[in-house]
Parts: C-alpha cells; sequence; structure tokens
C-alpha cells in the first residue's frame, strides 16, 4: 500500500465523522451557544480541508475504495473517491460553511429567541454528514442511510421556529420524502433480488446478467426514488411550496444542495449500473419538462424566494440533459454545471435573506429602490443572478454551453429539440432575473404596489376588509450585517472563481466523466482484478431511436 493510498483511506471516513462527532460535542453543549460555534466552525473548516485533499489525490492517483471495519467488499460497507465524489465534497463543503457562517451571524444578530441555536447547529452537523456519505457512499444501502440522515435533519431544520407555515411545509416535505423513500427501498429490495448484492461495483457487473425487461424496471423504480428527490418533472411539484418559508440559511442550503445529491444517485446508477441506455429518451423528456415547466412557473411567481424555487426546478433539467446524453462531452457538462448552480444557487436564496433584512419583504409587490439603498447589496445580487442567466463569459454560460455542444454532437432529433428547449430556457431565466432586478432594485420603491407596506411586521393589525389599520415596524429592517454579508459575497468569490479558473475545472470534470463512461475503473478499484476473474467492460448501450 502507497503513501497516497494509506493517506485517502485515513481521510475518505472523515468528512462523515467529523461532522457526526462535532453535532454530539454540540448537543451536549446545548445550554453553550459560544461553545457550540467554537466547535461547528473548526469542524467545517475541517471538512473542506479534507475535501480538497481528497480531490487532489483522486485527480492525481486515480478512483480508491475504502473498506470500513475490516470487511472485505462486496459484503462489507464500501466508501469510494473519485474524482466526481470528491469534486462534489469540495463545492459541498465550501456551501455549507459558507451557510453556517452565515446562520451564525444571524443568530448573534438576533440573539437565540426566535432561532434555537442549541438544535440548530447539530442538526445541521448531521445533515452535513449525511450529505457527505451520499456522496461516498459505495453501495445502494449505504446512499438509502444517507438519504434518510438528510430527511431527518431536514425536518427539524425546516420546522425551525415553530410557525404554522413552517410545520405545514415541513409536513408536505416530509410526507413527499417518505413516499421517495419508500420508492428507493422498493428498488433496493428489487435490485438485491436480481443480483444479490447491493455494492455498486458487484451489482454493476451481475446486472447485466439480468433480464433487460426486469433490469429496466428496477433503473425505472430507482429513478422515480431519485427523481423525487431531485426535484425532476413531473415529481417536482412539492419543492416551490416547501422551501420558501424555512429561514433563510436554511432555504439556501436547501435549494442549493440537496436536490443535487438526487441529481448525483441518478448519474452514479446511470453510468455504473444501468450503462445500456434503454431510459435516456425518458431522461431527456423528463429534462425538457423539467426545464419549461420550471421556467415558465418563476415567470408567474411575485415572491423572490418562490421565483427562486422554480427556477431551481427549471436548472435541474439541464443537469439531467446531460445524463440523459450519456456521453463524456454530455456528462462532463452535467458535473459542471451542477458545481456551478450548488454555489449560484446558494448565493442567490442567501441574498434573498439579506434583501429581507434591507427591505422587509421579499415580495415584488413591495421592493423597489434597492440599488440606491444598498448599492453593495445590488452588486452582490446581480452577479449571481446574471451567473444563473448563463451571461458570458460567467460560468453559467459555460456549462451551458457544454450541454449544448453535447446537445448537438448527438445529432438526433430529441437532442435537438432538447439544445432549442436549454437556449430558450437560458433567456427565459434571463428575463426573470432582469425582471427581479428593474422592479426591486431599479424602480422607485413609491411606484411598487405595496412599497409601503415592505416593512409591516407579521403581526400587523387588519380591518375586516384586509386593509391594514395599524402595525409595528420590524426592527430589523434597513440592518444588513456584516457577518451575514460577509460569507455570501464569499460565495460570489467562489462563484466567480468557476470563471477564472474554468480551464482546469472543466478538465476535471472531464476526467471524471471519463472515468464514469468507462466503469471498470470504478469496478477495479473496488473488487480489484488481480485473479483476472472480474470482466470490467463495459456492455454497448442500447441505442433506441431518438
Amino acid at each position: 500500500m502507497t503513501d497516497s493510498t494509506q493517506l485517502i483511506a485515513v481521510l475518505t471516513p472523515l468528512p462523515v465523522l467529523v461532522p457526526l462527532l462535532a453535532a454530539a460535542c454540540t448537543l451536549v453543549l446545548g445550554r453553550r451557544p459560544r461553545a457550540q460555534r467554537w466547535i461547528t466552525l473548526p469542524a467545517l473548516v475541517s471538512v473542506v480541508a479534507i475535501s480538497a485533499v481528497l480531490l487532489f489525490l483522486a485527480d492525481r492517483d486515480g478512483t480508491t475504495a475504502v473498506q470500513v471495519g475490516g470487511w472485505e467488499s462486496p459484503i462489507g460497507i464500501t466508501l469510494v473517491v473519485d474524482r466526481l465524489s470528491a469534486l462534489m465534497l469540495v463545492v459541498s463543503s465550501i456551501v455549507l460553511l459558507a451557510v453556517m457562517m452565515y446562520a451564525i451571524g444571524q443568530g448573534i444578530s438576533d440573539g437565540n429567541d426566535d432561532q434555537p441555536v442549541s438544535i440548530f447547529l447539530p442538526t445541521y452537523l448531521a445533515l452535513t454528514a449525511g450529505v457527505c456519505n451520499a456522496f461516498l457512499a459505495g453501495d445502494l444501502f449505504n446512499l438509502y442511510v444517507g438519504f434518510e440522515v438528510l430527511l431527518a435533519a431536514s425536518f427539524v431544520l425546516l420546522t425551525i421556529g415553530g410557525s404554522a407555515d413552517r410545520v405545514r411545509a415541513g409536513v408536505s416535505y416530509v410526507m413527499v420524502s417518505m413516499v421517495s423513500s419508500i420508492i428507493f427501498l422498493a428498488g433496493i429490495a428489487f435490485a438485491y433480488a436480481a443480483t444479490g448484492t447491493l455494492n455498486f461495483a458487484d451489482m454493476a457487473l451481475r446486472m447485466d446478467e439480468v433480464d433487460s425487461a426486469t433490469r429496466n424496471a428496477i433503473f425505472a423504480v430507482l429513478l422515480v426514488g431519485f427523481g423525487i428527490k431531485a426535484a425532476v418533472f413531473p415529481l417536482s411539484a412539492w419543492l416551490p411550496d416547501s422551501y420558501p418559508t424555512a429561514p433563510a440559511p436554511v432555504t439556501a442550503v436547501f435549494a442549493g444542495l440537496l436536490t443535487k445529491v438526487g441529481v448525483y444517485a441518478i448519474m452514479r446508477t446511470h453510468s455504473l449500473i444501468f450503462p445500456q441506455g434503454a431510459l435516456d429518451n425518458v431522461l431527456l423528456v423528463s429534462g425538457l419538462l423539467t426545464m419549461l415547466v420550471g421556467i415558465f412557473g418563476a415567470i408567474a411567481q411575485n415572491d423572490i424566494k418562490r421565483l427562486l424555487s422554480f427556477t431551481l426546478v427549471s436548472h435541474i433539467g439541464y443537469m439531467i440533459f446531460g445524463i440523459g446524453l450519456g456521453s463524456v462531452t454530455g456528462l462532463s457538462g452535467s458535473i459542471y454545471y451542477i458545481a456551478h448552480h450548488i454555489l449560484v444557487q446558494t448565493t442567490l436564496f442567501l441574498v434573498v435573506g439579506l434583501i429581507e433584512r434591507q427591505a422587509g419583504s421579499s415580495s415584488l409587490r413591495r421592493l423597489g429602490g434597492l440599488a440606491a439603498a444598498s448599492p453593495v447589496l445590488a452588486v452582490v445580487f446581480l452577479i449571481p443572478a446574471l451567473n444563473l442567466g448563463g451571461i458570458p463569459p460567467f460560468s453559467g454560460f459555460i456549462g451551458k454551453v457544454a450541454l449544448l455542444q453535447a446537445g448537438a454532437a448527438d445529432g438526433s432529433v430529441l437532442a435537438w429539440i432538447l439544445v432549442a428547449g436549454g437556449t430558450a430556457t437560458s433567456l427565459l431565466t434571463l428575463y426573470v432575473v432582469a425582471r427581479v432586478w428593474s422592479k426591486a432594485f431599479w424602480r422607485a420603491r413609491a411606484d411598487a404596489p405595496e412599497g409601503g407596506l415592505a416593512d409591516v411586521s407579521p403581526s400587523a393589525l387588519l380591518d375586516q376588509s384586509g386593509r391594514t389599520i395599524a402595525f409595528d415596524q420590524r426592527a430589523d429592517v434597513g440592518r444588513m450585517p456584516g457577518p451575514m454579508l460577509a460569507p455570501t459575497v464569499g460565495l460570489v468569490v467562489v462563484g466567480l472563481a468557476l470563471t477564472v479558473f474554468a480551464g482546469p475545472l472543466v478538465r476535471i470534470s472531464d476526467r471524471a466523466a471519463e472515468n464514469l463512461r468507462d466503469r471498470s475503473v470504478y469496478i477495479t478499484a473496488v473488487l480489484g482484478d488481480d485473479d483476472g476473474s472480474v470482466d470490467t467492460e463495459q456492455p454497448s448501450r442500447e441505442e433506441a431511436p431518438r
């Protein structure tokens, strides 16, 4: 075993173990918020550093599998570090750290009365462990465990504050997530019945011997389970009603990150276990409808949170587009676009939290004049908004161009329809963010239909006709705390780094996509080929007319 392999073996479990241990410590110190923060921040910083080292080693040395507990694969728990999982760890850990700093800044500014930090920090760390576990999982059941940790933690985070809207949204979210988990568990049962294993690499070999109809049925069940979590149309209706009610940090990490875990699961199982391409047309059509339905929903919204929730759904379609194409170019474009979208979408939801601080509302009917009131806030919104819209030379443009080129290279009728749909979605996204800019930032606040109500507190008194007759001014209106602004600006800078360092990052995405297409790399890393008994040749794709 080389020194590099030993280092990876030591580091690989840490992105899961460090947050779990920190969560236990912060739970014990529930009555000492400052001590909780001093544990949480170093823990998340260490996860960022460990993930960066894993990405460097994975890109230099290739895929490495770590067997937990001394049990050999495919029996034991396997954690796998390759370029895709390491890149997802790095981007996710950066976002999780920034959002935590934002949340801590918000808690310091508000005090701890409205935000039960004693619960928030341990739960957030558990969420971090679940995300990292999902990316490192080398078998279906461990992936399921990661999803369940996410579900338990996200329900607590979604209902923090105990308001009726949050509890209602939390119950809806949990019901949908439970249905998704049940379907996922059924898919695991079907896969195990067909192959006798849950290890990804072992299942990839055995699934080739399963009847094609049975194999496609198993993949379809798993796609439904993952599609709900990823908010892929027609399984995305739950998302716009669930996310906007949560506190700004929770909404940001949910919108930016959690749906991408579902996309990652689709990408991993599609390329490794079901590479024959029988359901690629289903993925392409679903990707197209996700793009269009999401962006049309965004156009109809007047609340920035709901608007961004619909754009989130819409841009999931780009990622599914690349996965459905199945080519190296398409997968590379999807990988790069996932990294881009995690950063940009999270940043925009954090900016919405700052808008609510500055103006007292996130409704476009009540906002106006923000560019004059806070030029810094205007810049912090404008950069990620243009990035989301795909304006060159930002990373959103680079990712979309890569996906459109992959569609053009495919050359099928359906792929060209996706190219047209992706272009239209990009233009409509630009229209949506320009609408937010013109109404919230550029026009005078006096011109807003409800401009005088932006800073009304939720306890405003209304008469029988619904008119406001008395209200208390919100105490936090007009304040944009530095501890909340700093991590938001930091994410803007990291998003710009995706553009500045687009060349190296695209090359990493290309190499990750090549590994996905050549699944022998993954299988050999997990099962080995010393005895020559492992056949790692990728089966030919079952091409269906598009």
